[in-house]
Parts: structure tokens; sequence; C-alpha cells
């Protein structure tokens, strides 16, 4: 299937109807197709709003019919000055100049408000750090996030703190490095170890059919359907068996898209969900059963997906010099790994 055409630039966005699209409702495609980051319900204020145009024509009917051929436009509002509080919340900053500020995140940090989220996020904390220095690019609610990580993922992140950095880093991240001097490495920990060393990951990924908050595994047909690619080497392998498998492995991914929950999707999809990943690793948890103390009862009590953002480079926005980060395991983690290394010894 051929993905609709799409014009993009910060205010405006023009899109093709594909033939996948004939006789869909108007508001249901474009969420597909321009989210997450515009919701239904922010589709339809802005079909309300005039905002839409179906054929060049204004079109006030969120539940306007679609055929193939058919060119939509949305026009987005203007950024706006950020309206979350600032917080004083704690940062670990790993560097900050007058363009960039790059952090490494902890496990439970949001990073920007939302829905049951609207306080304590990543968003909150920079504002109050920052104060009116971050980019307005990203809108009301994410001033200067030009990449995201998930809650209870951790590691390095890098915000713009002008629109100009905004622009450049945005640019390199949607070019996920095929030109540029971007490059991402993420440390998961899994239950089991691929049988290749290293391979490759390529499979698309949609929202869930049986779970509309999810991400799945779907067919290039499907509406949603997103190109999705991810590279992993095996690190290290714990805890061998008498049949050869491995209790768990730690494995460095990297992206060549980047997705919505691409790694832990793409992990549990060949059969090595993450550690802790209660939406997609759940039918392994009563694999910690397995163990022995300590190590059972750290695997019980670690509540979140054992990923994190340990590598981020880039080209400075302003000088185009190389800037390298790392950040190492977070202690949750490292613990965990130390358990697994103990028991390799045993075996």
């Amino acid at each position: 299937m051929r993905a609709p055409d799409i014009e993009d630039d910060d205010a405006l966005k023009v899109l093709t109807a594909g033939p996948d699209a004939a006789g869909r409702r108007l508001d249901q495609w474009l969420a597909g197709e321009l989210g997450p980051d515009l919701s239904r319900s922010r589709i339809k204020g802005l079909i309300e709003a005039s905002a839409v145009t179906f054929n060049s024509q204004p079109v006030l009917e969120a539940k306007r019919k679609l055929k193939e051929g058919d060119v939509i436009t949305v026009t987005l509002p203007e950024p706006e000055a950020a309206e979350p509080e600032p917080e004083d919340i704690a940062l670990d900053i790993l560097f900050e100049d007058k363009d960039v500020i790059v952090i490494n995140k902890p496990a439970g940090l949001v990073v920007h408000p939302g829905n049951g989220n609207w306080t304590g996020t990543l968003v909150n904390a920079l504002i109050h750090h920052c104060a009116d220095t971050l980019s307005g690019i990203g809108g009301v609610k994410r001033p200067g996030i030009v990449h995201r990580l998930d809650k209870d993922t951790t590691g390095v992140m890098v915000v713009a703190k002008n629109d100009q950095a905004h622009h450049s880093l945005a640019e390199a991240f949607a070019d996920h490095g095929r030109t540029g001097g971007l490059e991402r490495a993420y440390l998961a920990l899994v239950w089991g170890a691929p049988e290749r060393v290293s391979g490759t990951i390529d499979a698309p990924l949609g929202r869930s059919q049986k779970d509309r908050t999810r991400q799945a595994i779907v067919k290039e047909s499907q509406s949603d359907a997103r190109h999705a690619v991810t590279h992993y080497v095996v690190l290290e392998r714990f805890g061998i068996q008498k049949n050869g498998d491995a209790f768990a492995s730690l494995i460095e991914c990297r992206l060549e898209t980047g997705r919505t929950h691409q790694i832990r999707v793409h992990m549990a999809h060949i059969g090595h969900p993450l550690i802790g990943d209660a939406e997609y690793g759940a039918a392994f948890k009563t694999k910690a059963n397995r163990l022995p103390e300590p190590l059972k009862t750290k695997i019980q009590s670690f509540e979140r997906q054992a990923l994190h953002a340990g590598l981020l480079a880039f080209e400075h926005p302003q000088s185009g010099k190389g800037m390298h980060f790392e950040a190492e395991l977070p202690d949750d983690m490292q613990q965990l790994v130390s358990g697994f290394r103990a028991l390799s010894s045993q075996h």
C-alpha cells in the first residue's frame, strides 16, 4: 500500500487520500495520518474552526466520507507561549548553552502535559529552569520538545531553547541520522535472547485493533501503518540453561525510524519482550518465578519497561560541532543486570 502523500511544514499540512481512505470518515482518517500529535478531538475542533479544507473547499462535518484522490489541507494555529506552569523539579543536566539543553531523564517523568498528566512533567521543569528561552514551535503543551521518551524510559534527551535550534534538531530527528550526525542507541533488558547476535526487525506499526491505546505490528494495508525498522545487537546473555536458552539478555537497539513504542513492540514481536513491560510483555511476567532470590523479587518489584536511552549524538544546531552524550544504566536496571550476571556465574 502506498501511504498518502503529505506536504508538511509547521503551519500547513496537505494530504492526498490514497485508495485505503475510500469510504472512511475524515476525522478518523486524519487522526490516523497525523497522530499522535493531533488527536481525533483536536482534529474535530480544527474542522469546526474552518481550519480544514476538502478539495479546496471548507468542510465543517467531521464525518465527511473520503474517496481516493481527495486533497485535504489542515492549517495549524500559530505557536503560542507555553501555558503549563513552571515547577521546581530537579533535572539531571548533562549539557546546556543558549541553544540546547541535554538531560538524563529519570523513570516516571512524563515529557509533556497531556491527559492525566497536566503537572509534574519535564516541560513544567524546563519552563522553571529555562524561563522564557524555550522554543515555542512545539506549541503550548510541548515547548522545545523535538523528540520524546516514554514516561518510564530513562536516558538522554535534547531540548531546543530557540526556534532555529528546534528547526535544525527536528530535521535531524526526522531524518533519523541517514544524512547527518544524529545517532541514538538504547539499552534493553529482555526475556530470553535472539538466536542471532545481531539482526534487523522490519515490521510496520499502527494502532492495535484490540486496544487503541497500544501499538501493534499491523499489515501495510492498515490506514495508519507506519514503516518501522529496529537494528539490534546482543551485548550479553544471562543464565544459560541446560537447553542452551538464556534467561535474559542485554541488547543494544538502534532505530532507523522513530515510532511510538517501537522497541517495545518489535522486541515482543520476535518473542523477547522487555522485562517489566506490562503492556507488551505481560505474558512473560511469570518467568520471574523460575529465578532464585533475590533476583526473583527484584524483577517482580520492577514496575517499568527495562529500557534506557544510553547514547545520543547530534550536530550542534548553531556551530555544527558534533555533540556526544552517554548516560549509564540507572540503578534499578543495573541491579537487574548484576543479578543476572550472578545467575550466569552460578550456571
